[in-house]
């Protein structure tokens, strides 16, 4: 197997990986699984950045303070880490306040199911 090239933001020899992890614990500190097969760190990025968005309005209830929301997330979210980034890796920390306090407005910051790299696997199955 070759050794990952990282050639930048917009490729990488192998591709980049998203970990989804669990943070009710139920995997302990495993993730609950990988997906491979994102050809760029943006790729990569935006689908953690979706998925962590759907997972706290998951857990977001009506009349929910900020405050409430993050712990619901915390207690029973799914977080999303990106794999080969380095410092350029998305990284929840960095907006997850901000989704805690404002209710995502458009269904698209939610899909991560269409930046998926297993579609294209199963797309490319049916042809």
């Amino acid at each position: 197997m070759a050794a990952a090239f990282d050639t930048g933001l917009f490729g990488r020899e192998g591709g980049y990986a998203v970990r989804i992890m669990d943070l009710s614990g139920g995997n302990g500190a495993e993730p609950v699984e990988t997906i491979r097969g994102f050809q760029t760190l943006e790729h990569a990025n935006a689908f953690a950045r979706r998925y962590v968005r759907d997972s706290v309005e998951r857990c977001r209830n009506r009349g929910m303070s900020p405050e409430q929301v993050l712990a619901a997330w915390f207690a029973f979210g799914e977080d999303a880490e990106v794999v080969g980034g380095a410092e350029q890796a998305w990284r929840s920390a960095a907006e997850l306040n901000d989704f805690a306090a404002r209710p995502a407005r458009d269904a698209e910051d939610r899909n991560w199911r269409a930046l998926d790299p297993r579609r294209d696997e199963e797309d490319e199955e049916e042809e």
